[in-house]
């Protein structure tokens, strides 16, 4: 059942930053948490495997109405080393998805519809917009202090390194993520989670950054060294090549703490007319997929993981990410190896989420 989302899609980003969340997300009622913390990620104790990724929790309102509601582990949304505007609006928008999103059907494009209905999935085209340092950074903080009246929840903070220049080095690009660690790190969060899957960065600024494996375990390696013994986690998108995702597990997973998978599938989204349904210049035109229709990439990249992990004999937990919408999804997802499950779409339109997990799978 959807109910009105916590992120309101006919509101602009600053919108729902100054004024959200909306609905029932903020209807007063607080689960409490549990009286025995069972579980662990990440080194911290946990009340319960689930929570929301980097993106749709903007600011320490949104994290702390995750948090009454049971979302155990809330991941703040993307921030910077500087001020980033985020695209212009709709950011949000219902697609029309035929079972599932395959690689394939990505392609070929999607198209928008007029409303929200199940199966959700709908386009998410932000840019990771980023408030300045101290704004953000005291709003972790904050974020932070509530978390400590909630045993067993912890805060986790995404951050993305930028070239912020045209003639920025690959030195500066990797400075400016131990920067943003390094921020990060002082506000107190329990653990970082650096965003590998959205820049372009790869490659020479060609591809994602996770598929590059080697600027991932520059960064990587110098991030860890910056943060020391806080936790570090990725997150990277769907891998085609099972070569390349070997690659990257190998050269990165013997640094870091956890692997989150996926973000989004992208495609090229239109309008009834078949015109580019998000406003701007031609790289507007492909945006990223959520929802329903991408479970199948998210479970895929956990079994991929876990038997990577096996085989190579190391210790990073899995974070599976992608179409988690009903409690169903989440035992699928456990079932697959992930540690922690968390849900962007699902949440976002179902604040009870987590409660209807719990109650249908107590023992996680």
């Amino acid at each position: 059942m959807l109910h009105a989302p916590f992120f309101d899609p006919t509101k602009s980003y600053y919108e729902n930053w100054e004024k959200g969340p909306f609905n029932e997300f903020t209807d007063g009622t607080v689960f409490p948490v549990e009286k025995e913390q069972r579980f662990t990620f990440l080194g911290q104790k946990l009340n319960y495997p689930f929570g929301i990724p980097a993106g749709p929790l903007l600011n320490s309102h949104f994290m702390k109405a995750a948090m009454e509601k049971g979302f155990d582990v809330p991941v703040y949304k993307t921030v910077r080393t500087r001020i980033k505007k985020c695209n212009d609006w709709p950011n949000v928008l219902p697609v029309i998805v035929d079972g599932d999103l395959t690689l394939e059907k990505a392609k070929k494009g999607l198209t928008v519809k007029d409303d929200y209905t199940e199966p959700l999935a709908i386009t998410n085209s932000f840019g990771n917009p980023s408030y300045p340092v101290d704004v953000w950074q005291k709003d972790i903080a904050e974020t932070v202090a509530f978390a400590r009246t909630r045993p067993g929840q912890i805060v986790v903070g995404m951050v993305e390194g930028t070239r912020w220049e045209k003639e920025s080095t690959e030195q500066d690009f990797i400075y400016d993520w131990v920067l943003a660690a390094q921020l990060m790190k002082e506000t107190g969060a329990h653990a970082i989670e650096a965003n590998f899957s959205c820049p372009n960065e790869g490659d020479r600024v060609s591809r994602l950054l996770c598929f590059d494996a080697e600027i991932s375990q520059k960064i990587a390696e110098r991030i860890k060294n910056k943060i020391g013994d806080l936790p570090l986690a990725i997150k990277i998108s769907y891998f085609e090549d099972e070569t390349e995702l070997r690659s990257l597990v190998e050269k990165v997973a013997p640094i870091v703490d956890g692997i989150s998978a996926i973000n989004t599938i992208p495609a090229p989204v239109y309008d009834k007319e078949g015109k580019q349904a998000l406003p701007g210049g031609p790289w507007r035109l492909k945006s990223g997929i959520c929802g329903a229709p991408v479970k199948w990439a998210g479970l895929d990249m956990v079994r991929r993981l876990k038997k990577l992990r096996e085989e190579f004999g190391m210790t990073y937990e899995i974070v599976g990410v992608g179409g988690v919408t009903i409690p169903a999804d989440f035992k699928e997802y456990r079932d697959a190896g992930a540690d922690v499950v968390m849900s962007a779409t699902g949440a976002m339109w179902n604040p009870y989420l987590a409660k209807e997990i719990k109650e249908a799978y107590p023992n996680g």
